[in-house]
């Protein structure tokens, strides 16, 4: 199985849709890099070139007039997400999963490779280094080594740096759908709905911020310790539902001990998300406490 694909500078683009590929045919596909036309056309794939989308025919290029169509959401497809819309669910093992992975990874790509702004600066020109600025890096400079050898070996890292992130992404999609399972069974059997109880800890926020709107603090076991840690309002922001006492925030062992009455608190953190305690007890104690203390805006 070959695919085909531009020579030259290289993009996260062109190179995670190779790393899908690559996952899909295991071991069996080569990737050749050239802008012949003669090649291109005998490839079986081509990916980011040809200016055709048509995956039964192996066209996945985005550069054609009108381009190969958008989401829902107005993010446009690049050769990305022509590959993953294609055979996401066949890579990752399910739809909800390749769904995910499109939501998380694919379409961030996508936009950046059809310039489409997604996040704007709030400070100067400071921006988020973003998995394509990453690929873009392991582009040879301009003042490097130009041969043949080094640009094979500098597009060889970019794809296993990419392979590697989408393998993780897609195994950490599948423990995000099992963990959300046991954080709507922990819902549902809280006796207080402002308190959720885990037996164990897993990602919480995806599921619960949305699902459970009177839940306050999580708790959960850690490794020898516990945690409990205030939900957010809001996913991806720092603003909690309810922060923790104002008298807790920064102090430790003894003086937060002193502070709560709880002989085992170990810690809470200054900026009042997070406290730990070295038994069940301890930490169901401080969010006894926590729930009592004041207005629920924190």
């Amino acid at each position: 199985m070959r695919a085909a694909t531009h020579n030259g500078s290289f993009h996260a683009d062109d190179v995670f849709a190779l790393a899908a590929l690559s996952l899909l045919h295991e071991g069996e596909l080569e990737i050749v890099r050239t802008r012949d036309p003669q090649v291109i056309g005998a490839s079986d794939l081509r990916v980011d070139v040809g200016q055709r989308n048509d995956p039964a025919s192996g066209d996945f290029d985005h550069h054609q007039r009108g381009g190969a169509g958008e989401r829902p959401n107005g993010i446009r497809y690049a050769s990305f997400g022509l590959v993953w819309r294609a055979y996401g669910a066949q890579i990752s093992g399910r739809a909800e999963i390749a769904t995910r992975i499109d939501e998380v990874l694919v379409q961030g790509i996508d936009a950046n490779d059809t310039g489409q702004t997604l996040t704007q600066s709030l400070i100067g020109q400071v921006s988020p280094f973003t998995v394509s600025h990453a690929v873009a890096a392991l582009n040879l400079q301009w003042d490097e080594d130009a041969s043949a050898e080094a640009r094979t070996r500098a597009f060889d890292d970019a794809l296993a740096f990419a392979s590697g992130i989408l393998r993780r992404e897609i195994h950490a999609a599948a423990a995000q759908a099992r963990a959300a399972a046991l954080v709507r069974s922990a819902i549902e059997r809280a006796e207080d709905p402002r308190l959720i109880e885990l037996d164990r800890g897993m990602p919480w926020h995806r599921e619960l911020v949305p699902t459970a709107p009177e839940a306050l603090f999580v708790v959960y076991p850690r490794e020898g310790d516990w945690g409990l840690q205030a939900v957010p309002r809001v996913l991806g922001e720092f603003a909690n539902r309810k922060d923790l006492p104002e008298r807790w925030a920064g102090l430790s062992d003894g003086e937060l001990a002193a502070a709560t009455g709880v002989p085992d608190a170990r810690f809470c953190h200054i900026g009042r998300f997070i406290a730990v305690a070295d038994s069940r007890e301890g930490v169901l104690a401080l969010a006894q406490q926590a729930l009592a203390d004041g207005d629920p805006e924190g």
